[in-house]
């Protein structure tokens, strides 16, 4: 695909990029695809899966209390849950607000951990990262569940065709990961401020009509993913049928605001 091309334009030391069918097809790739990055919130993607998988085993159930008063899994995954973004201090009555939350995230790893007896980034390594042969990726020791995973271009591939074809978990558990939860939520998108309504699925990101946004113009609204402050993304857009993974080593700012639209909207016109 010689939309992955642009990745050569970014300002950033190193890029790599691909595109993958839900079949595991990749239809294209760029750069060092095998080199480690760090992901950033791009880790939560992985560690929500980790989540869904500990419930598909009766380890969890979605609406169990965990968090603050009044909070569940289900809150905790879906950034609701009234934590704030950075601190484990309360700034809202579950359920009310979207408060995009890296404590939120934490506290949902501890109580992975809790439940199942195991360190949440050895059961993300047990649950998701070893059945799709995501070798390269990792979650180690103390590492927060929000944004200190490292992976690779050729490993997200994999999970990205996990999640579009789902073995690990059953389909309509992650139809429900992909839905809206609690419609209607005002509140932050990191980098692209107050967003009406800002949706949000179980760990996430759902596109719908945001504006301003990190995907494309012509990304369909039920493009879902996320992206990271180390200048990564990755995003699946199911009318299209594929998803896409881009990863960088230059903290997310205006560059990656001016230069990610453009090149979804490069890939998407090429598919």
């Amino acid at each position: 695909m010689q939309s992955l091309a642009l990745i050569e334009n970014w300002p950033v030391p190193t890029a790599a990029a691909a595109v993958v069918r839900a079949d595991g097809t990749v239809l294209g790739a760029h750069g060092p695809t095998g080199h480690r990055f760090a992901l950033a919130s791009v880790t939560k993607p992985l560690a929500a899966y980790a989540v869904l998988v500990a419930y598909e085993e009766g380890a969890v159930e979605l609406d169990e209390p965990a968090g603050p008063e009044g909070s569940t899994v289900r809150h905790l995954l879906a950034h609701t849950s009234g934590l704030a973004f950075d601190e484990h201090r309360v700034t809202a009555p579950a359920g009310t607000r979207r408060l995009y939350s890296n404590a939120g995230f934490e506290v949902l790893g501890d109580h992975i951990a809790k439940a199942t007896d195991i360190p949440f980034g050895e059961y993300l390594r047990q649950a998701v990262l070893e059945p799709l042969g995501m070798g390269a990726t990792s979650l180690d020791g103390d590492a927060s569940p929000a944004k200190d995973g490292v992976s690779t271009v050729d490993d997200l591939v994999k999970f990205a065709a996990e999640v579009q074809a789902p073995r690990l978990l059953d389909p309509q558990t992650v139809a429900e990961a992909m839905s809206v939860v609690h419609p209607g939520l005002k509140g932050v998108l990191p980098g692209y401020g107050h967003q009406s309504p800002n949706d949000w699925g179980l760990g996430f990101e759902i596109r719908d009509s945001k504006s301003p946004h990190w995907t494309g113009s012509s990304s369909s609204p039920r493009t879902f993913g996320h992206f990271g402050q180390a200048g990564t993304f990755l995003w699946v857009d199911p009318d299209a049928g594929a998803a896409c993974v881009a990863l960088a080593d230059r903290a997310f700012g205006p560059w990656a605001v001016e230069a990610w639209p453009p090149f979804t909207d490069a890939v998407l016109a090429e598919l």
